[in-house]
């Protein structure tokens, strides 16, 4: 257990010192534009790329990994999103925010430095395809449903277009496919932009779990909304169970993919269910709470998590 309270610690003593930086200096919140900006256009795509570059092109066509983890992403929205139109009376709007709030993990701030961490190079591939597939998947749903719940109907082919563009202008599935690309024709890039490449990917994790951090300790919070402690559990338990079924149902996996897909259905709410929620105004405050009470629960629940998956314990349900 000490070795992964070991593992554990610096990801979480990365986001709590951020946190602490965020309430005790007063960090402006615009102050952390340029470093958002490099953690999503530089660092984290320089770490994807180099990833899926350097991995065998027959590792990524795994059908049924994809479909076990982006069903399982696609209930544990659904299951939110019931759960926040009973409370809310059926507000399309705010629970669509609230199923982003129950099924999207951070799978890209803590995601790819927490399972390389625990698990090595050989869990690259499987985070990247989880982050493409969830992205796809999420990224398509949130914009159709919003424009549906919306009084400003907008036609179906806008709707699409809207999301069809967020989707392929996204720098981490950009650099997905570059990386997939790449390993398709073998591309070995010149010494030196590999070693910058190297570099930017090395601050990826860092920056992020710092970044992360602050921008919790900066977002408005005045009490918790009552159905957020019902969406956290969604979350951090009840994703990763059902995706404990469905790649019990589907196949044969890897158990570095097993455990990799385990982690990141066990991330807790990622900042971007905050950033949807105020680019479309509705459920702002209970997006904020989600993330940061989310994040505060997983140091629990990941922690646990990160046991099973280090000490092998998962049942063997998964690997007959």
């Amino acid at each position: 257990m000490i070795d992964v309270v070991n593992l554990a610690l610096p990801f979480f003593g990365l986001i709590f010192i951020g946190f602490a930086a965020g309430r005790f200096k007063q960090i402006p919140d615009t102050a952390l534009a340029w470093m958002n900006f490099f953690i999503i256009y530089v660092a984290l795509p320089a770490l994807f790329f180099r990833i899926l570059a350097r991995t065998p092109l027959e590792q990524l066509a795994q059908v049924n990994f994809i479909l076990a983890t982006t069903l399982a992403t696609f209930w544990a929205f659904a299951f939110s999103f019931a759960i926040a139109m009973a409370v809310r009376r059926g507000n399309v709007e705010e629970s669509t925010i609230a199923g982003l709030a129950g099924s999207y993990g951070n799978i890209g701030y803590m995601g790819p430095g927490l399972a390389l961490a625990t698990l090595g190079p050989q869990a690259a591939v499987p985070v990247a395809l989880i982050f493409c597939f969830d992205t796809l998947l999420l990224f398509s749903l949130v914009p159709f449903l919003m424009a549906f719940g919306s009084r400003h109907h907008m036609s179906l082919t806008e709707i699409a277009a809207a999301a069809g563009r967020r989707i392929l202008l996204n720098p981490l599935v950009i650099a997905t496919a570059l990386g997939v690309l790449s390993a398709a024709i073998h591309f070995e890039p010149p010494i030196a932009i590999a070693r910058l490449m190297d570099f930017l990917q090395n601050a990826a994790a860092p920056c992020a779990l710092f970044t992360l951090g602050v921008t919790v300790a900066l977002r408005p919070l005045k009490k918790l909304p009552w159905e957020v402690p019902f969406l956290i559990p969604v979350k951090l338990v009840v994703h990763p169970l059902i995706l404990f079924l469905l790649l019990s149902a589907l196949g044969n996996f890897d158990h570095t993919w097993i455990y990799a897909a385990i982690l990141m259905a066990a991330l807790p709410p990622a900042l971007n269910v905050y950033v949807f929620a105020r680019q479309y105004d509705a459920w702002v405050e209970q997006a904020s709470s989600s993330v940061l009470f989310g994040t505060l629960a997983s140091v629990a629940t990941l922690t646990t998590v990160m046991w099973v998956v280090k000490t092998h314990n998962l049942p063997e349900l998964l690997f007959r």
